[in-house]
């Protein structure tokens, strides 16, 4: 791999303000390149959104191989006390293959209606919310979907899908720490809320590339793999998403199929690309809007470098760059005697916390200790960034004086999302803003609770 293939793919991720937290290239089952923007860091798990459905696929796949579950199997049968009366014919036919595909028939995504005509019950939800199209017709990108996949996996097992995954799956890889976020039940979301490091997801990417296979054991079926990473239905463009063209190449059993090879990908820019025709596999972990440029700058920039190893020379400028990538902290003054006391005002669009919310920031040696609201103290870095668990989820925080302004970054580590706090002592005032809004609930106070357990608002 060639190590300025590399140094211009930062560049480009640079030029086109791609928020990265960290990015691994794995080539012939070699790490060839690995980077972690401070304070974000190699042991850390990071939320991957819906590239938790393609662990789910997984799951399933290793249900079926099991003799437990068969794609033809309705939810209707598995899941029969989850069966909403006046239930339609179309409702009755939906299989396993249907949920694998997203092709209910819904013609958007069904989350959000199916929660709101079910709260305690989103199969029951989402076998009420009517069907627009005949099933296995059209792809409909459909969250319900994956979630009930996940129950079904789990009432042919008995087993929860953490710990099915983790049995069968993580603890045979070596891999440890899994994370994942749960519904107001205690279920796992199965569509989203898994949380790993990034060499997990590499680690991921290979067996997937190895058709199943880690070391002498075959963990997954390759049969399995080979039908859950091949095209199964068209795709179209999603509403509010930009016309990336890695998502208009056809959907596979919670797998993308890409211009090259097949990705998991999870809101706000998780990946983990697999390019079996050039033995490649790239992970990124950021914080970015749905964009046209990933996984595209891969192939602009990645592919033309590979089996081209360039020089000694290069190598050690790019390793010199990926030991420096960081977040900036923030600027401005310690004023170590100075501390203020103020109120959020929630009219901020996306803001963290409830109206009102007490805020107290209080000078300790190198930094801050602040203080929101009754239950929350949380520990800020001059210059460099401290970490505290208020609640039991890390967050890591940077801040400083700016005038008659204390402004702080709030990163809540383990996910693509922080705060920024602005804080005008004159006025007595707060702002909290999310860089970017988590798409469970924007409350701040349930994200540094580990774990996160909520309904999700997903529009």
């Amino acid at each position: 791999m060639s190590s300025r293939a590399v140094a211009t793919l930062l560049d480009q991720l640079e030029a086109q303000s791609i928020e990265c937290h960290s990015f691994m290239v794995v080539h012939h089952g070699h790490v060839v390149a690995e980077g972690w923007w401070a304070p974000y860091s190699a042991e850390r798990p990071h939320l991957l959104y819906s590239l938790t459905k393609s662990f789910t696929s997984v799951a399933v796949g290793l249900v079926i191989a099991d003799g437990l579950l068969s794609l033809d199997d309705r939810v209707v049968d598995v899941l029969p006390d989850h069966v909403p009366a006046g239930i339609s014919e179309q409702g009755r036919r939906i299989t396993v293959h249907h949920l694998l595909s997203m092709t209910a028939g819904h013609g958007t995504d069904s989350l959000d209606e199916a929660w709101q005509r079910e709260p305690g019950d989103l199969v029951k939800g989402f076998l009420s919310v009517p069907f627009s199209e005949p099933e296995g017709t059209r792809h409909t990108y459909d969250n319900s979907t994956t979630f009930i996949l996940a129950r079904m996996v789990e009432r042919v097992t008995g087993q929860g899908l953490p710990e099915l995954l983790d049995e069968r799956l993580f603890q045979p890889m070596g891999v440890e720490g899994a994370e994942w976020d749960r519904v107001a039940s205690g279920a796992a979301f199965g569509f989203h809320g898994l949380h790993l490091t990034t060499e997990a997801v590499a680690a991921f990417g290979e067996l997937l590339l190895r058709g199943g296979r880690w070391g002498d054991r075959q963990l997954v079926p390759r049969e399995w793999l080979e039908l859950a990473t091949s095209r199964h239905s068209e795709t179209l463009p999603l509403p509010g998403w930009s016309q990336n063209p890695d998502f208009l190449c056809g959907y596979g059993y919670q797998f993308w199929i890409s211009r090259h090879g097949y990705h998991g990908h999870g809101a706000f820019g998780q990946y983990c690309v697999v390019v079996p025709s050039h033995d490649l596999v790239v992970v990124v972990t950021a914080a970015i809007d749905q964009t046209d440029a990933v996984p595209g700058v891969f192939w602009d920039y990645l592919l033309p470098g590979l089996d081209n190893p360039g020089s000694a020379q290069d190598d050690e400028i790019l390793a010199d760059r990926l030991r420096r990538l960081s977040f900036a902290p923030v600027p401005g003054s310690a004023a170590p005697e100075r501390s203020v006391k103020a109120k959020v005002d929630a009219s901020a669009e996306d803001s963290a916390l409830p109206d009102g919310t007490k805020v107290v920031v209080e000078p300790v040696d190198g930094g801050w200790l602040l203080r929101l609201g009754s239950s929350i103290e949380v520990a800020i870095g001059h210059g460099d960034w401290r970490e505290s668990s208020p609640l039991g989820r890390p967050v890591v925080a940077t801040g400083a004086w700016q005038g008659d302004t204390f402004v702080a970054e709030l990163f809540v580590i383990t996910t693509p999302h922080r705060v920024r706090l602005v804080v005008d002592a004159d006025a007595g005032t707060a702002a909290a803003t999310w860089s970017t809004v988590p798409l469970t609930t924007p409350n701040l106070e349930l994200h540094l609770r580990s774990p996160l357990m909520t309904r999700p608002d997903v529009a």
